[in-house]
């Protein structure tokens, strides 16, 4: 019973969220209200004609029937009449009783419908007899039956040509929808395809021009800043050059710092606007990924810190981009060590295959973790929590930004969550696998 409720109710979703459903139960409605209305008052109409015309008619051929059945009532004349005629014939008195139809039920429902409040097709004789006349059913044969099977098959087919019709009307809804989900995805290459010319179409367009204009907006904002991003580059270069120039210090160390930072934020910028393009920015290849997470963990920033590793050789070998890989795992580890107390467990480097048949490749500290609102925002460019990771920590708050670009210019997304102790951040994504690994 809960199955069949469930069912139900995610039934009647569907149909109050499909815009093309509702509007052909709504014809269909209408076409049957609309029926029903004008079939009654036709009926109304003829009935009141009917017996304003007809009932006399009816009433004097009534007469003459009697006339013929003869006084007293004669069964075989009676008989006689109700084989020539669709009719039947009832006579009770005295002298006779007589029913020429005495299992037709709907010849007695005839009967009592035209009974004598309306046609008066009862008829008294003068010897006491009672002449009761009614409407005999067709035989079985001449019944139309399949009338009733070819109305539902015509209801049918026209809800089904009431159907194709919105949905062919409604058509440009889907590349519409498809259109804004690549927009905002920041694919503004290929336009909202649009064929019709009506409201729909001029939707579309309009979607178009807006996403055009969105396009040139955000192509500009990425061209002056890479243009800034380059530019100050060559000063950042003569700045350094200066520093090393000062006197060994706390001072001299503080500005190389100051100068490192800005030159790390550079180039994260850079790279972020080429993650920008998506997948058209990746130079994918055939790649190891538990080789290459080996080999950036005994890398020259990472090769004296404890990492544990526990990574599936079989799972990695996929098709991606090495390089993009290689600055996610140092931005995952990277932040992990730097958020990971010194009395903690060392960080967990792990890949795995999921159940669904996604790819993890991700990292888990001991540390601290953020709060729980806080988590959405963790990878948005310059947003640092609250609590212990601030600045003073070190970063310049690009590197979960650049982790989740990674992983959406693969298809994939980036995850983040409690772990309680520590944060786990991981990239899910559905690289294509390869069976083996060759140059070329």
């Amino acid at each position: 019973m809960k199955r069949r409720h469930g069912r139900w109710k995610e039934a009647r979703r569907r149909w109050r969220h499909s815009l093309k459903w509702r509007l052909v139960t709504l014809f269909l409605l209408l076409a049957l209200a609309t029926s029903g209305v004008f079939m009654f008052g036709t009926q109304r109409a003829l009935r009141a004609g009917w017996q304003g015309w007809v009932q006399p008619i009816v009433a004097d051929y009534a007469d003459r029937l009697v006339a013929e059945i003869g006084a007293p009532p004669d069964a075989v004349r009676a008989a006689a009449i109700a084989a020539r005629l669709p009719v039947t014939i009832r006579i009770d008195g005295p002298l006779l009783h007589y029913d020429s139809h005495p299992h037709d039920e709907e010849a007695s429902a005839h009967e009592h419908r035209f009974g004598p409040s309306q046609w008066s097709l009862v008829r008294h004789s003068a010897d006491g007899h009672r002449i009761a006349f009614g409407l005999a059913a067709p035989p079985p044969q001449a019944q139309p039956r399949l009338f009733g099977w070819f109305t539902l098959a015509a209801l049918l087919l026209l809800t089904a040509l009431a159907y194709a019709y919105v949905r062919h009307l409604l058509k440009p809804l889907e590349a519409i929808g498809a259109g804004v989900a690549r927009f905002g995805r920041g694919e503004f290459a290929q336009p909202i395809a649009s064929r019709h010319d009506d409201e729909l179409g001029d939707l579309a367009e309009r979607i178009n021009r807006m996403a055009a204009s969105l396009r040139g907006m955000l192509d500009a904002k990425r061209a002056l800043l890479l243009a800034i991003s380059h530019e100050l580059r060559s000063p950042l270069t003569r700045a350094r050059l200066n520093a090393e120039l000062v006197g060994e210090g706390e001072h001299r160390d503080a500005l190389l710092r100051d100068l490192g930072e800005m030159r790390d934020l550079i180039t994260d910028l850079l790279e972020s606007e080429r993650l920008a393009a998506g997948h058209a920015a990746l130079q994918t290849e055939r790649v190891d990924v538990a080789a290459l997470v080996r080999e950036v963990a005994a890398s020259n920033g990472f090769a004296a810190r404890a990492l544990r590793l526990d990574l599936d050789d079989e799972a990695g070998r996929v098709h991606a981009d090495p390089a993009r890989l290689r600055l996610l795992l140092r931005n995952l580890i990277a932040n992990a060590l730097r958020h990971s107390p010194a009395s903690a467990e060392p960080p967990e480097v792990f890949l795995a295959r999921g159940a669904d048949g996604g790819l993890e490749l991700g990292v888990r500290d001991h540390g601290p973790g953020v709060a729980d609102e806080q988590l959405p925002q963790l990878a948005e460019p310059f947003f640092r929590a609250d609590s212990a990771r601030t600045r003073g920590a070190g970063g310049v708050g690009l590197g979960l930004y650049l982790c989740r670009l990674v992983a959406q210019a693969h298809g994939g997304e980036l995850r983040i969550a409690n772990a309680a102790p520590g944060l786990r951040v991981v990239m899910r994504w559905w690289p294509p696998a390869v069976d083996t690994l060759s140059a070329g």
